[in-house]
């Protein structure tokens, strides 16, 4: 066998025709991949539900739900949609081309194919799959630290999936795009994921922090940004996490930053971080309840510190019951699977 790899990449052949299939199967046998076949489109998902593949080979002509169908539900899936697809067909026309193109397919094989034909576009979708991968484990890397700094700190348990979840309820309440409602997912979880350059005596402190120890924790959103690095994955999150604790009269940090300066999903990000932070017990202060936070942040709202149409639509959003159990939802499924 010639170009076997190290670690080669799985290829899902979806084909109903017998004959088809093994010749996929042998071209891409030869070419060092591993071969996984079925015959509809059914068990194509149930496959992929067990196992992810590098990428699908999905023909359009498929018996009950066919190939378009497939990719259809593949891409929608938040799991599954970074699977390349190459859509195999023997139809020609523009129209069934751009039937493919809306559900999500990747590239195109038409039948009759040929073997370097088959193995260009499969080759370079397979490396832009693997480019992706990575992208994502390093990514999974930067939340992990995040999720380390919470676990260093017992008050801050479950923060930043609630920080996560008001957030991205704000922001769909504010009718923000999906792109901009996932970087708010993130942005929870990595605001703070600076604070892992932060020692434990200053982040666990009981007491107020002299002024040195704070010009120290006032570092930690510029760690973090630098954490984020160049993931073009985080391009959206690296503000929320550069500008979350400025405020909209200048007097936040780490850049003094003032109004509408101050990016909106930060912003977003910044007013339910207070709302946890007055809403969870501290070593110095019990936890208020949401009516006095709420009170608290409008107090806030009158001196500056943020954007008021932003804190009326979270108090609305508040009040209206949407975060009622959320905490202790939270709380209790980590301690089940603690």
């Amino acid at each position: 066998m010639r170009g076997r790899r190290a670690f080669p990449a799985t290829v899902l052949v979806v084909e109903d025709q017998q004959a088809n299939r093994e010749l996929l199967a042998r071209l891409l046998d030869v070419h060092g991949y591993i071969v996984n076949c079925v015959s509809d489109g059914e068990t194509a998902l149930a496959s992929i539900e067990q196992e992810s593949p590098d990428l699908i080979l999905l023909d359009v002509g498929l018996p009950g739900i066919d190939g378009f169908e497939v990719c259809r539900r593949i891409k929608q899936h938040q799991v599954t949609r970074l699977i390349p697809i190459v859509l195999v067909t023997g139809l020609h026309a523009s129209e069934d081309k751009i039937k493919g193109i809306r559900a999500g397919a990747d590239d195109f094989l038409l039948k009759p194919f040929n073997e370097e034909e088959l193995t260009a576009r499969v080759g370079s979708l397979v490396r832009l799959k693997r480019y992706t991968d990575d992208l994502e484990s390093a990514e999974s890397v930067i939340i992990s630290l995040a999720m380390t700094v919470e676990a260093r700190d017992p008050y801050t348990e479950g923060h930043c999936e609630r920080l996560a979840t008001y957030a991205t309820a704000l922001g769909t309440q504010l009718r923000l795009h999906d792109d901009q409602n996932a970087a708010l997912k993130r942005g929870g979880y990595l605001h703070d994921v600076g604070k892992i350059g932060v020692p434990d005596a200053i982040l666990q402190k009981p007491s107020t922090l002299t002024g040195a120890e704070y010009d120290v924790m006032k570092r930690h959103p510029i760690i973090g940004e630098k954490l984020c690095g160049q993931l073009r994955s985080l391009a959206a999150v690296r503000p929320i996490v550069r500008h979350h604790h400025e405020r909209c009269n200048g007097s936040g940090y780490p850049d003094g930053l003032c109004g509408d300066a101050i990016p909106l999903l930060a912003q977003i990000v910044g007013i339910v971080d207070v709302y946890d932070a007055l809403t969870t017990t501290r070593p110095y202060r019990n936890a208020l309840s949401p009516d006095e936070a709420f009170k608290e942040l409008t107090k806030e709202t009158e001196r500056g510190l943020h954007r008021a149409d932003l804190v009326r639509e979270f108090i609305a959003l508040g009040r209206s019951g949407r975060f009622d159990g959320i905490a202790t939802n939270i709380a209790t499924r980590k301690s089940r699977s603690a």
